[in-house]
């Protein structure tokens, strides 16, 4: 099992584990926001209550090794802005992210990625970085590609992103090997 830094340090970002106090701030900034949350598997939070349980789960699998969650949190201000999260399976890192809409656009999820990126590739068990995207969301699509990881197919009826509707779509998938 591989131990991660808790903490990562970028030029703008600090990625961070999760605490529980964090819940309240990615409720207002992102989790009930229905723009954001469109391309994700899961719903809009309700209620405040909905993301505390989630963070809960944050702490749960990172100590169970399964998945580890860092909120994004902006240097200069200490302004939490969204989270990244890798899927451990086996030599394999699924990445996925999301970011308040207020800071879309502006090269912060990139940061976000290229680090989680670069120190999981300096892992000797860590032998591929990838994450999938919905055929319809090209700006997570352009973060991966700017992030160093190529698309290498179109995955048929992959993803169900109950915010849209009921079936699987189609997502690219994109990685980074060593």
């Amino acid at each position: 099992m591989i131990n991660p830094p808790e903490t990562f340090e970028t030029e703008r970002l600090r990625l961070r584990k999760p605490v529980l106090a964090d819940a309240e701030v990615i409720f207002q900034q992102y989790a009930q926001d229905t723009e954001v949350t469109k391309y994700l598997t899961w719903l809009p939070n309700g209620k405040i209550e909905d993301t505390r349980e989630f963070v809960r789960t944050c702490l749960t699998t990172w100590q169970q090794g399964d998945s580890y969650h860092w909120v994004i949190v902006r240097k200069e201000d200490g302004l939490l802005l969204g989270m990244i999260t890798a899927r451990v399976d086996g030599h394999k890192w699924e990445l996925g992210y999301v970011l308040a809409r207020a800071y879309w656009g502006r090269g912060y999820m990139t940061e976000a990625v290229k680090s989680l990126i670069a120190w999981a590739l300096e892992q000797p068990s860590v032998y591929r970085v990838w994450s999938v995207c919905d055929l319809d969301n090209p700006a997570s699509a352009r973060v991966m590609e700017k992030a160093g990881m190529l698309r290498e197919a179109v995955l048929r009826r992959w993803s169900v992103h109950p915010n849209i509707g009921p079936e699987p779509r189609d997502s690219y998938c994109y990685s980074i090997t060593k």
